[in-house]
């Protein structure tokens, strides 16, 4: 990050990007709660991820709103301007990520309250695994503004695809096989769509990374093919 003739525009970059990393943290306790919620059936903590999800929508807003006063303050351009696109990007990317963290609670909900007959045998933690390690990998890939590493976040989309590929397979195979589990599956299969739909937020936001630091938008193209003009550069 550049440093600035006025030392509060650098405090003001700073805290921003702070601030994102903090609502980061927020959604991905968010996230671990609801899987634990699912696999121990732990309704307090199904529900406290339920009730804590204004938290992550009132950060998104709080966040907006700073980048746009900054925006409007400072008229920054070149890189300051490429960080406060990303970030205003990546909070949405956040905001969204805490939403598929509550549907997973909501549907850990529903099934034990409905207990666990006709449940379908199926292991989502992996998936879970490798959702979580790219939205952990994305935050520290902004945190050190490290568009390498951003650009192989990007690359492991591909992993969680082919993991709700493979759920999804099984989950018509026990269906068909036993239509007593069809409720069941549905709504484990709500979990295993929301879990790729974290993974889609992620690789978002490790794109954003690679726009922030090299002024490059990889969101159609290979993140690490060669690198194109910077728009925002004159």
């Amino acid at each position: 990050m550049a440093v600035h003739i006025s030392k509060q525009f650098d405090a003001d970059l700073e805290d921003v990007r702070t601030r994102v990393l903090q609502m980061g943290g927020l959604v991905e306790d968010q996230i671990v709660k609801a899987i634990e919620g699912l696999a121990t059936g732990d309704l307090a903590l199904i529900e406290q991820v339920i009730a804590d999800d204004h938290r992550v929508n009132a950060l998104e807003v709080e966040l907006d709103e700073t980048c746009s006063r900054v925006i409007a303050k400072r008229q920054p351009a070149a890189s300051d301007l490429r960080l406060l696109i990303a970030v205003i990007k990546t909070i949405t990317d956040l905001e969204r990520i805490g939403d598929e963290a509550e549907k997973i609670a909501r549907m850990a909900k529903l099934v034990h309250t409905a207990g666990t007959v006709d449940m379908p045998r199926l292991e989502l933690k992996h998936v879970a695994n490798l959702a979580l390690g790219m939205l952990r990998k994305a935050l520290d890939t902004f945190a050190r503004l490290d568009s390498k590493a951003a650009a192989q976040v990007v690359q492991q989309d591909r992993l969680v695809d082919d993991e709700f590929r493979s759920i999804l397979r099984q989950l018509i195979t026990f269906m068909m096989e036993d239509p007593r589990t069809i409720t069941r599956s549905l709504e484990i299969l709500f979990v295993a769509k929301a879990l790729e739909r974290i993974g889609d937020h992620s690789k978002n936001m490790a794109e954003y990374v690679v726009y922030m630091v090299e002024g490059r938008d990889v969101r159609h193209i290979r993140a690490d093919a060669p690198p194109a003009k910077d728009p925002l550069a004159g």
